[in-house]
């Protein structure tokens, strides 16, 4: 299928040919325009051009500490040359430590990442004027490598459950970390093994014989000019993960490690000379960094999704298997119907989770604002927003690359493929900053506190209104129609029906003597399934609603009309027992949902290449025999299986010592 001068594939040449729209208009879209688009382009020019980054040999074939060197290498060259860009910015940080062109240059983890992400952000969120001054300068500079210490080894996303402990000692004005058990152990953080030499260490407060709960504390972890560990800490990496192996997990014990008071952050709460403890007027305002983060996984994920929608469509249009009529030439694998259900409808969630995240990206600057003038107000929506759309999207995430690395069939499997690093990486967000089950309870939380709002009559939040709305459940049933609104109603319905569900169970709980806490446990499976349905929801909303707002030409309106439709009626059809309990769904219309999935499915096949093109994602970030742009996929393989050195030489010395004697003691 592809000439011997290496020329793109015909079968993707076709498919590009019969692209209904302009593919770089939706690039620029998604870009958030054609300036952006040509930042993008240079900035990825600038990196991947660098020999710099080009791997001898691949990764995979180097051993777990050859992979922590190569990484370190790569990441203090990134940053170099990212802070000698004319244009260099925190976006650009952000840009290259989640996305798709840091993961491109380090493979599987990052060891600075959290000196970004998480260590500075902390800083200025919770530092005074005058730690920021000290600390972020020092920092920003890379005069020290910080993480941020949170998890340990008994306690994860229950942060009021760690033992870490700092005690306050007036006599000297420090604080003593301690580790009081081996379950106490910082653990996970990133860049801690062996990268770090400082770090926000998350630690309860003792002070005047009080604890006064969590605070977080700067504590220097290692020498800066020698690197070894400091008197009393106990420092080392955590082995080997399923993804993120440069990434540099580490672990941290205290042995009575003292540090100056001004180490505590206390921009909110503050510990003063004498040891008297003054609290902030809100504990909400801590929350900052953690949503933060939050909105950048959820960016990440619709980054890391379509790299894998990319590679599997490509592949998928220039794969042909098996016969679909009896002696016809075997058809591309991307005409069958069920391959176009395993691809289209997770192409499509690429959308839905950047609409989203750019939706909650906005709230995040508008309620940090507000926080600045000391207005909380909707601090509590954003995090419960927050919580669920990180736990739905990474979630998807996870779940939609399997299944696109499953229609690669055997070739998916590879690890040059590409496919198993991209879920190595996703899935691995389905349980840090929060795990999944834990953030949909917190969301849990707010909607029963908005769900009695709504019985009484109060006015609520947006991302709640419709409770509201469905709080009334003797309204007349309506007839069912295959529209966007009547879709997006029943989304809410159903919303509104499992919050509502869940109250009431919890409540029947309640009043038949159980403790609040057991009548929350015994209903936390619909609690959970109560935010599942909010969240997704407000992502058929949004994605529904931004597509209605977007100014596009005719063509490309309608790719993107389909993939907002495909995208609800695929998770409508996956709940329909949710839409036929909560919503005007009746029996009667699921057959034609099913017909009109179809429809979307036929409609979009033609398009299928070209949506993944407006990604316009580089081969170097693919990185991906199977999905570079040329399709040149059975070359591109071979080519890749020769890198592995067990073909360097025709014969391996274990035949010898092994093989040999033993098929000779079976003669």
């Amino acid at each position: 299928m592809v000439s011997e001068n290496g020329a793109v594939n015909e079968d993707l040449v076709k498919e590009r040919q019969n692209c209904s729209f302009n593919t770089l208009e939706l690039t620029h879209l998604l870009d958030g325009g054609e300036a952006k688009t040509l930042e993008r382009k240079e900035r990825e020019e600038y990196f991947l051009s660098d020999p710099a980054f080009k791997d001898e040999v691949p990764m995979e074939y180097l051993s777990h500490q050859e992979q922590y060197e190569h990484s370190v290498r790569k990441a203090c060259h990134m940053f170099r040359k990212l802070q000698e860009m004319p244009h260099g910015s925190m976006d650009n940080f952000r840009q290259l430590l989640g996305g798709m062109l840091g993961s491109a240059i380090l493979k599987d983890g990052n060891p600075l990442a959290l000196h970004y992400v998480m260590f500075l952000p902390t800083l200025a969120g919770q530092g005074t004027v005058e730690q920021q001054a000290y600390w972020i300068s020092r920092a920003w500079n890379l005069e020290i490598v910080g993480t941020y210490a949170q998890t340990e080894l008994g306690h994860g996303t229950f942060i009021r459950g760690l033992e870490t402990t700092a005690t306050y000692d007036p006599s000297t004005q420090e604080f003593v970390l301690n580790s009081p058990t081996l379950t106490a152990y910082k653990w996970w953080p990133g860049g801690l093994g062996h990268t770090a030499n400082y770090a926000v260490v998350v630690a309860q407060l003792y002070t005047q014989g009080k604890c006064h709960g969590i605070h977080p504390f700067i504590v220097q972890l290692r020498d800066e000019e020698t690197h070894m560990p400091m008197p009393g800490i106990i420092i080392g990496e955590i082995g080997a993960k399923l993804g993120m192996n440069t990434t540099n997990n580490g672990y941290l014990g205290f042995k009575q490690v003292r540090i100056p008071r001004e180490n505590m952050l206390m921009k909110n709460n503050k510990v003063l000379e004498d040891g008297t403890y003054v609290k902030s007027p809100s504990d909400k305002l801590t929350y900052g960094t953690m949503m933060f983060v939050r909105v950048v996984i959820c960016q990440d994920m619709a980054s890391y999704l379509s790299k894998a929608v990319t590679i599997a469509t490509r592949y998928s249009a220039v794969r042909h298997q098996s016969e679909m009529k009896p002696g016809a030439p075997e058809p591309q694998v991307l005409d069958y119907r069920t391959q176009q259900y395993k691809l289209l409808p997770s192409i499509a969630s690429v959308f839905a989770m950047k609409f989203s995240a750019n939706w909650i990206w906005e709230m995040y600057n508008v309620v940090n604002s507000e926080l600045d003038q000391g207005d909380l107000e909707r601090l509590p929506e954003l995090h419960a927003v927050s919580c669920c759309l990180k736990a739905l999207c990474t979630s998807d995430a996870a779940s939609a690359v399997e299944i696109v690395r499953l229609a690669c069939g055997g070739h998916g499997y590879m690890k040059s493929s590409n496919l198993p690093s991209t879920y190595g990486l996703v899935t691995a967000a389905c349980t840090y900053e929060g795990e999944n089950t834990v953030l949909l309870l917190q969301t849990a939380r707010y909607l029963m506190k908005t769900w009695q709002q709504a019985r009484s009559g109060q006015t609520l939040t947006p991302s709640v209104a419709y409770l509201n709305l469905y709080s009334d459940w003797r309204q007349p049933r309506t007839v069912w129609e295959n529209t966007t609104d009547c879709v997006i109603k029943a989304f809410y319905q159903v919303a509104a029906g499992k919050v509502k569900a869940a109250a009431e169970h919890m409540e029947r709980r309640a009043k038949g003597g159980m403790t609040p806490e057991d009548a929350w446990n015994e209903t936390s499976i619909e609690l959970v399934a109560a935010s599942t349905a909010h969240c997704r929801a407000f992502i058929v909303e949004k994605f529904i609603e931004t597509v209605s707002k977007t100014d596009v030409s005719r063509p490309l309106q309608a790719v993107l009309c389909q993939m907002a439709e495909l995208y609800a009626v695929y998770w409508l059809l996956n709940n329909k027992g949710d839409f036929l309990m909560f919503s005007n769904l009746s029996p009667a219309d699921v057959d034609g949902l099913q017909l009109w999935l179809e429809q979307l499915l036929t409609k979009l096949r033609p398009n299928a290449v070209g949506i993944v093109d407006s990604f316009d994602i580089h081969d170097d970030i693919l990185a991906s025999p199977l999905g570079a742009w040329d399709g040149r996929v059975y070359e591109r393989l071979f080519e890749e299986s020769q890198k592995s050195p067990l073909n360097k030489e025709p014969v391996n010395k274990s035949f010898h010592e092994y093989m040999k004697p033993f098929l000779r003691s079976n003669l």
